[in-house]
């Protein structure tokens, strides 16, 4: 049986593939606090909603919508959860791709809280800035 916080976060990613965002911010709580570590221009601390999809937003443009976040694996236990990903994008004629983990707390059958952890945050921050 699949824990039901995991369930949960894929339908989230299933969503945000579909570009479905209103149905992926279904999963998460109004009050959401999102880290994306580094110095791009999409580092930063992101808090509710709104702030969540301004990142989306500026994330979509910088790539062009070319943006994709596939999850390879997903697993949870209590109110953790943890999703080992690949994220890919084109920019400026550059393509780019890098494993991420993406560690979420969900409370009450809502994602409460998101950090991401690049695989080369260099070789990330330096594709988003150039």
């Amino acid at each position: 049986m699949t824990h039901p916080n995991a369930e949960l976060l894929r339908s989230g990613y299933e969503a945000f593939a579909k570009g479905d965002i209103p149905a992926a911010l279904r999963t998460f709580a109004e009050d959401i606090t999102w880290h994306v570590p580094g110095r791009s221009p999409l580092s930063g601390d992101y808090k509710g909603h709104d702030e969540v999809v301004g990142f989306f937003t500026k994330s979509m443009e910088l790539s062009g919508g070319t943006l994709r976040v596939e999850p390879d694996e997903i697993l949870a236990d209590g109110d953790r959860v943890v999703v080992l990903t690949t994220v890919s994008a084109e920019r400026k004629g550059r393509s780019w791709s890098s494993p991420e983990v993406h560690l979420w707390r969900v409370v009450d059958g809502k994602a409460v809280e998101f950090h991401e952890f690049q695989g080369d945050q260099q070789t990330e921050d330096e594709f988003w800035l150039s």
